[in-house]
């Protein structure tokens, strides 16, 4: 029996818009499905950094219960409209930002003055709507990046007596979904495929968020492990396009190489049936084994240890 757990790999990616995408991840480990779709779930909603509005300040206005004159929206939903607004910031540095828009109509986020540091990702978005020729509304904002969310209190940037603070959703984000299907590798019938659906709100693309949600799972677990390794199969990630799209009973050469009998590698009887009496009956199971492990099977030596090293040597192994 192998003690090999399975490397696996994205096998599909499925872009159904700029910011929604699905991952199709396989061969998981019995049961790994559902530990690693709640764990990148959870991380992907929570830990993407994100770059968002967190304080602001109107000229004329010195707190949010209030009205300015000219625009139709009273303080309170031009908070919430600002708070909607998606931005891309280069660097990690805060971002004093200004609108200045003046005359009747719709004022959105496109009217924000920017810098070369920061992009707005929605540019249509409503920040207020000016029914007066003759007004006019400056906006001051500071835009900072940061992960997950942060209410008022626990902002740590110290805001100016006339700026009105606002709690920050970073993450960029919206949604994941995820499922999980049987599939196969081989004769082994009961390896779990995870399929994952993320929904950003554009300022990242999901691939990228996927792959930064990993990377910080990666990190903690790393941190955890120590210097243990364990030993693992090949990742279908390591395979062609072509072995990735095939049906899952035929998943590429390595694959197949480990699942071959050691009945077939013609190695002697007294060595095979050493190697079958001691529940090993693949490459896959004897890659599972040190050198040190192999010397300690009962009827296993040094001879047959070098018969073995001999032979996968020959097939390239």
């Amino acid at each position: 029996m192998s003690n090999l757990i399975y490397t696996p790999g994205v096998v599909k990616v499925d872009e159904h818009s700029p910011m929604s995408s699905t991952f199709t991840i396989e061969p998981l480990h019995n049961g790994y499905g559902m530990t690693l779709g709640n764990s990148l779930r959870r991380v992907l909603l929570s830990s993407i950094s994100g770059a968002v509005i967190t304080s602001f300040k109107i000229e004329g206005v010195s707190h949010e219960f209030t009205t300015v004159k000219g625009v139709k929206e009273d303080i309170v939903d031009i908070m919430m409209n600002l708070k909607g607004i998606r931005f891309r910031v280069y660097g990690e540095e805060l971002q004093n930002l200004r609108l200045v828009k003046q005359g009747k109509g719709p004022i959105t986020a496109k009217d924000i003055t920017l810098n070369a540091d920061v992009e707005v990702v929605n540019p249509e978005h409503l920040v207020a709507t000016m029914d007066d020729d003759k007004a006019k509304l400056v906006i001051d904002m500071v835009v900072e990046v940061g992960r997950g969310y942060r209410t008022i209190e626990e902002g740590t940037a110290k805001k100016a007596s006339d700026m009105i603070a606002l709690d920050a959703v970073f993450t960029p984000v919206l949604r994941v979904r995820y499922k999980v299907e049987n599939t196969r590798v081989g004769q082994i019938t009961d390896l779990d495929k995870l399929i994952i659906t993320v929904d950003t709100d554009g300022s990242i693309s999901p691939s990228d968020a996927f792959e930064e949600a990993a990377a910080i799972l990666i990190s903690q677990y790393t941190a955890l492990a120590g210097k243990t390794r364990i030993a693992v199969t090949p990742s279908l990630e390591q395979t062609t396009n072509h072995e990735a799209s095939m049906d899952n009973d035929m998943i590429g050469e390595e694959i197949a190489a480990l699942n071959t009998s050691i009945e077939d590698l013609n190695l002697s009887a007294r060595t095979t049936n050493a190697l079958i009496n001691n529940d090993i009956h693949t490459i896959k199971d004897l890659f599972s084994l040190n050198d040190a492990e192999l010397k300690d099977l009962k009827g296993f030596g040094s001879k047959a240890l070098d018969e073995v090293k001999e032979k996968m040597a020959e097939l390239e192994l």
